[in-house]
């Protein structure tokens, strides 16, 4: 069929959209089709017909989909925030029963590791073929300092959610 479907969920149902795109499409397109036709398992060919001559009831059932489906994302995303906050814990509640020692040696050994190939890098000249592994580790123990400084010290995402309401509350 000729008819891009696809273009018209953009314009009346973005979040549905949106997710057609990634690893949400299946989820999307059962959503989509079980707004206009009542069966979550019609196919795309199904739905491409049932939107080429969509009434507005059609488009408005389409809208509701988006909007519920757009309030179920937001859902699970604090779902996996709860989910983070709570392995997060547990981890660290498991730290300090067993009184275990390994994770605050591990991380000592990534710091060290960090400040000294930063430092390596920065005050002393690299033969050419080390400065690509050499950044490669940098990157890589990086990436491991922020994860050590999220267990230790909590993540960024109640800090991102009171950006998000002040902004909110400013009108911007």
């Amino acid at each position: 069929m000729d008819f891009d479907w696809k273009a018209l969920v953009k314009t009346v149902a973005p979040t549905l959209a949106t997710a057609l795109g990634g690893p949400l499409a299946g989820l999307a397109t059962r959503t989509i089709a079980g707004a206009i036709l009542g069966d979550e398992n019609a196919d795309t060919d199904q739905i491409a017909a049932a939107l080429q001559g969509a009434k507005p009831e059609t488009l408005l059932a389409l809208k509701q989909a988006d909007q519920q489906f757009a309030v179920e994302m937001r859902k699970l995303d604090i779902d996996e925030i709860k989910l983070a906050n709570t392995d997060r814990d547990s981890a660290r509640q498991r730290e300090i029963a067993t009184k275990d020692k390994m994770p605050a040696v591990i991380a000592l050994c990534a710091l060290t590791g960090f400040f000294g190939i930063l430092a390596v890098m920065a005050f002393s000249t690299l033969p050419d073929n080390a400065e690509q592994p050499f950044a490669v580790m940098l990157g890589a123990l990086g990436t491991l300092v922020t994860q050590i400084g999220a267990y230790y010290f909590g993540s960024s995402a109640g800090s991102a959610k009171k950006n998000e309401m002040i902004a909110a509350m400013r009108g911007k």
